[in-house]
């Protein structure tokens, strides 16, 4: 077995999907919650109003989560309810709702990852530009430092903003995702820029305020290339870190780990007029401890007539309830080129599959290809792993059944099943299979 004795295995959320109590005490709205309320934006009109109600439920859920042996949960924090102005005030409600959910994972013997940005915006930063906005890095290193003064006491990972090549792209290029902007490329980069300088002050702040050392990474949006054939695994990786747009994977972490961008992005800032102080990239590296990666598929290329070619899948090849295309060599090749890019140990931070389903007549979920799916996807993980790939953790998406953001709650991520109308929690096959996994750190993949 490849994965280290104290590897962190665990689950991950994010607390917008999941939360709930959108207007309990007094949290500020998020640009979640506003744009959830325009008709034709979410699928059926679904929102995170109450979603799972996890605000309410967050004892039993930590319960299941100890009866399920999980050793790590990824959360994150709803700027806008420790905060309900994005600056200022602390909400004492806020406040009270963290620690004690905080309380209740250190009773349970369950090591929290904290999440600063999981795309929930406070609405009243929005509405002064959000991450246009010059100020918005600085707003995000107070906030920063707010969390580590409440919670550095229980925890020691800190993730500082998951997928911005969501956030930014879907958020503010094409309006697929909250704040639902289509901007011009130019003003797309402004915010991207922002974000960077964003995760770069609040990784010094962290430090500073910290009275205990931490580690500290990102989630990246990790959706590699792999290869056709063994001749193709260096074009693979060479596409795997070009810059496509704002899905790329280095636009994003070559200013945080190098200090710089890549070429191919300066290229791509110069077209269309970009420019920033080259002072920012100081502020921009930062000291990186891990590697967090989100992955659920890649696609597969080769070289035809010298040029890269993306494959199409045969007919035959898994989808899961997104359509994503089941391509457990994204396990194995994505932290592989991780690995020898940045040379720092890599947590997938995010991995899991939406089916179609639902309880039997038995009151069950028998979801045997989400079984199957952890099987293919950690194995693949652990070849990575025995080949030299220092691999960290791995935290399944999703520890229950949430609100999948324009998706609303029609997709089932979770190892846990949420009826909407009683908010009744029941573990599915897979979280058993799960549990498994976790007691003999791995070997049971290979059963």
């Amino acid at each position: 077995m490849a994965f280290q004795k104290n590897f962190a295995w665990g689950v991950a959320t994010a607390s917008y999907q999941i939360e709930g109590a959108a207007y309990e005490a007094d949290k500020g709205l998020n640009v979640w919650d506003m744009g959830s309320r325009t008709p034709g934006r979410i699928f059926e009109g679904h929102s995170g109003d109450v979603g799972c109600d996890h605000y309410h439920k967050f004892r039993e859920d930590v319960a299941l989560m100890k009866q399920l042996g999980i050793k790590a949960y990824r959360l994150s924090i709803n700027w806008a309810r420790l905060i309900p102005a994005g600056t200022g005030k602390i909400s004492e409600d806020g406040k009270r709702f963290y620690l004690a959910l905080l309380d209740e994972l250190k009773k349970a013997g369950i090591e929290p990852w904290i999440t600063l940005f999981h795309w929930d915006y406070p609405y009243a930063l929005y509405q002064k530009g959000g991450w246009l906005n010059p100020e918005s890095p600085l707003w995000f290193e107070e906030y920063a430092k707010v969390c580590t003064t409440l919670f550095a006491p229980y925890c020691d990972h800190f993730i500082l903003i998951n997928e911005p090549q969501c956030f930014v792209g879907l958020g503010h290029e094409s309006g697929a995702h909250a704040p639902f902007l289509k901007l011009p490329v130019h003003d797309v980069m402004v915010v991207a820029h922002n974000v960077l300088l964003a995760c770069g002050r609040a990784e010094k702040v962290i430090r500073k305020t910290c009275p205990h050392p931490v580690m500290i990474g990102t989630a990246q949006a990790y959706w590699p290339s792999l290869p056709q054939n063994a001749s193709d695994y260096a074009l693979a990786e060479r596409d795997t870190f070009s810059t496509r747009g704002f899905g790329s994977v280095s636009y994003f972490t070559d200013p945080l780990i190098f200090g710089k961008y890549p070429e191919d992005g300066l290229a791509w800032q110069k077209e269309n007029g970009f420019t920033f102080p080259e002072s920012d990239m100081e502020i921009i590296r930062s000291k990186v401890d891990f590697y967090g990666f989100n992955t659920y598929s890649g696609d597969y290329v080769t070289e035809k007539n010298g040029e890269l070619t993306r494959l199409t899948p045969p007919m035959s090849t898994p989808k899961t309830d997104m359509r994503w295309n089941v391509h457990p060599d994204a396990l194995y090749y994505g932290p592989k080129f991780l690995w020898d890019r940045y040379h720092l140990p890599v947590v997938c931070t995010e991995n899991g599959v939406a089916l179609a389903e639902w309880k039997d007549l038995d009151g069950e979920i028998k979801d045997y290809s989400r079984i199957d799916f952890l099987k293919r996807y950690l194995r693949a993980l652990s070849k990575a792993a025995d080949e030299g790939v220092q691999i960290a953790g791995y935290f399944h998406w999703s520890f229950i059944d949430n609100f999948e953001w324009a998706e609303g709650a029609s997709k089932k991520f979770g190892l846990l099943h949420v009826d909407y109308d009683t908010l009744e929690r029941t573990p599915k096959a897979s979280a058993y299979y799960y549990k498994k996994v976790i007691e003999t750190n791995g070997e049971e993949i290979f059963r």
